[in-house]
Parts: C-alpha cells; sequence; structure tokens
C-alpha cells in the first residue's frame, strides 16, 4: 500500500511537472504603498527537477533568467519594475500603485544549462487606500536597488529613518533606482554603486531635524556644491551603507498640494450639427514665377558665369608656342628636336632591316643635313663645348 501511494505521488509530481501547472500567487497592496516580491530561483528549480529533492535531497544550482510581462500585454504595468543583476541572483518586482485595480503578472523563468522553461502567475490586487499626508524622499548613495529591496535591509533603513522623523508609524512609499532619475552608471570599480532614492510617508508632520531641509540656509549651502553634513542631532545612520545624503533630500506636503484637475468627460462621440458646408470650388490661385526665378533662372546664371571663369582661365591665359621657345635657352631646344629626330630615325630602322648604320652613332654629324664632320675640323664645336659654354651659339641654323 505504501509503495503505491509512492508510485501514485511521483506520477502526480510527473502529471503536473509535463503538464506546466502553476499555482497562482495572490497579493493585497493598498495604493499608494511600495509592493515588493522576491522572485526565487529555488522555486523555479522544483519545477525543472521535481524529483530531484524527493531522491538525494539537493537541488541544482542552475543559472535562470526571468521574464515579466502582464497577461496579455507585452510589459509590464507602468507602475512595476522588475530587476536581476545575475542569472544566478533572484529576481524583484517592485513598484508603487496609484490605482485600484487587479493586475495579473505572467513571469517566466529559463533554465540557462537545460533551456527548459517555468511559468508561474502572480496575481496583484490594487484596494483603495487614503494617501499619507506628509512624505520625505532621501537618497541612499552606497546602495544598489536589488539589495535594497529584501525585507531584512528595508527594516534596517525604516528603523534609521524613523528615528530621524521621530516617529514609529513610517511606512515605505516608494523605491526609485538612481539610474531611473537620470543617473549615471558607475565605474564597474569597488566602492561605487548607483543609488537608490527611498520615499517614505506618514500621517504626522515632519520633525525639527527635517524641517531643516526647507530652511534657505541649508537650500543655500546645498546650491554651492559644497558637501553639507549631517547636524550630530539628526545622524541616526547606525550601518555606513544606509547614510543618506543630506542635500539630497525632498519633503512633500500633499495638504498644501493642489488638487488634480478633474478628467474630461466623455461625450457621445458624435458632432453636433453646425450647418451646411459649402465647400470652395477650387483652391485660390498662386504665382509661380518668384519661384521659377529662383529654382532656375539663378542656378542657370551662377553656372554660366562659372563657365565663363574657367574658360578664361583655361584658354585665355595660355603664353603660346612661340612665347614658350622665346624664353628656353637655345641648347634646351637642340636637344629637344635632337630626341625626336632619333625617336624617329629609331622608328623608321624598325620598319627596314639592313639599312646602315644611323648618323646618331657617328662621332660627328650634323643632325638637320646628315653631313659627316672630321673631329679635327677646326669650324666644327662638339657639343660638350657648347654645353660649357651656354652663352655661345654654336648650333647650325637655317
Amino acid at each position: 500500500m505504501a509503495g503505491f501511494r509512492s508510485w501514485l505521488f511521483i506520477s502526480a509530481v510527473i502529471t503536473a511537472s509535463l503538464c506546466g501547472i502553476s499555482a497562482e500567487i495572490k497579493f493585497t497592496i493598498p495604493v499608494g504603498r511600495l509592493f515588493t516580491y522576491e522572485v526565487m530561483r529555488e522555486n523555479f528549480q522544483n519545477d525543472f527537477e521535481p524529483l530531484s529533492k524527493l531522491y538525494t535531497g539537493l537541488l541544482q544550482n542552475d543559472p535562470m533568467i526571468f521574464k515579466c510581462n502582464q497577461q496579455g500585454f507585452p510589459d509590464l504595468p507602468e507602475w512595476l519594475r522588475f530587476t536581476q543583476r545575475h542569472p544566478l541572483d533572484n529576481g524583484f518586482l517592485y513598484g508603487t500603485p496609484t490605482s485600484p485595480g487587479k493586475t495579473f503578472i505572467e513571469i517566466y523563468a529559463i533554465n540557462k544549462h537545460s533551456y527548459d522553461t517555468a511559468k508561474d502567475l502572480l496575481v496583484i490586487k490594487v484596494v483603495p487606500e487614503k494617501m499619507l499626508p506628509y512624505e520625505a524622499e532621501f537618497f541612499i548613495q552606497l546602495r544598489e536597488v536589488e539589495k535594497v529591496l529584501p525585507s531584512s535591509v528595508q527594516s534596517e533603513i525604516k528603523q534609521d529613518l524613523r528615528k530621524l522623523w521621530n516617529n514609529e508609524a513610517l511606512e515605505i512609499v516608494n523605491i526609485t533606482n538612481a539610474l531611473d532619475r537620470g543617473g549615471r552608471v558607475p565605474l564597474p570599480l569597488a566602492g561605487h554603486y548607483e543609488g537608490v532614492y527611498v520615499k517614505v510617508g506618514s500621517k504626522k508632520y515632519f520633525s525639527r531635524c527635517l524641517q531643516r531641509v526647507m530652511s534657505p540656509e541649508y537650500q543655500k549651502q546645498c546650491a554651492t556644491g559644497a558637501k553639507v553634513k549631517i547636524p550630530g542631532e539628526c545622524n541616526f545612520c547606525k550601518i555606513p551603507s544606509n547614510c543618506i545624503t543630506w542635500c539630497k533630500t525632498e519633503l512633500f506636503d500633499r495638504t498644501k498640494m493642489e488638487p488634480a484637475p478633474p478628467a474630461p468627460t466623455m461625450g457621445s462621440g458624435i458632432l453636433e450639427d453646425g450647418g451646411y458646408f459649402d465647400p470652395p470650388e477650387s483652391p485660390p490661385s498662386r504665382d509661380y514665377f518668384p519661384d521659377y526665378i529662383v529654382t532656375v533662372i539663378v542656378p542657370l546664371i551662377i553656372a554660366i558665369l562659372l563657365c565663363l571663369l574657367l574658360a578664361y582661365i583655361m584658354y585665355g591665359r595660355r603664353e603660346g608656342v612661340e612665347k614658350r621657345n622665346a624664353r628656353t635657352d637655345n641648347i634646351q631646344l637642340y636637344h629637344q628636336q635632337t630626341i625626336h629626330g632619333n625617336t624617329e630615325e629609331l622608328r623608321s630602322m624598325a620598319s627596314q632591316r639592313g639599312v646602315p648604320a644611323p648618323l646618331s652613332t657617328l662621332p660627328m654629324f650634323n643632325s638637320r643635313t646628315g653631313e659627316r664632320a672630321s673631329p679635327l675640323q677646326s669650324d666644327s664645336i662638339p657639343l660638350i663645348m657648347a654645353q660649357q659654354d651656354p652663352y655661345s651659339d654654336t648650333l647650325p641654323r637655317q
């Protein structure tokens, strides 16, 4: 009989895990109060391995990530946030509801080792509640939001703030990450934190220590950017990481705030009868000539002027061949003509084989007439001597 019961229990667990049965988790919270829910990895690990704890008594520590959204919607409600720093850490749902109602939150867990998934359904019922008339917001610089959300840390912070406010009936209204308020991402070094804003509320008026925040002397000191220390009689910080930044403290007196304007009334959606509307037969005429001048004529004139300027630069300032030759030395012109003549002679030799040796290979020759001259002839001056005296004109001229 005992074996049959054990087999029946095991089959029920396996059936529940295969069918994805998940119980609803229900919460009831008032409007204007902080809601926090810690998404435990251990609970989902039981869903991934339902028989591991039954036989071995141990559960695997698999990394997993959580995805949360409102049922039927791709994201969470406006007042609700989710945070999870690392796949080996638990996640937190937190926020402050602003209106009564019922919200269904779907929580999906994804196992990073086996890629199995599990699902839980969170039902949050928000009931109407009167807002607290006096609220104060404090900035804790040496904290991160996931380190403040556990209930034990909230109790420590609340205990210090109760002494500062001199009021035991103190409730946490909201917790906000400093990055959501425009804060800068800290360096990934030890001792650098994101910072957290903690807002608390009460029905009792502010204490004398908190009233110093509204004094002109305090506001003047904080406006200069100087570091203002908490007065000795107002310093109730036992844990250094829970100490508040005095200059970022703000007080809210809801009894002096103007009431919100009433919501607009919904009409029937049908416009009132305004009589017969006679549409115009044709639109008024428009003169397009100024637009034509600006878009066509002006660019065309600019293009013509640019073309004239370019033509003047290219053709109007050319010095010509004669002027260029007049400024060039005769020896340079002679060398140029010799190079051209030799080039033509080599081309003619390339087309005909068996021709006599080219004149350019002879010791002395006239490049224009082709006449040979003896090196000992007195009236012939070698080219090398002409290079030694560049100002003497020894070249044959026609």
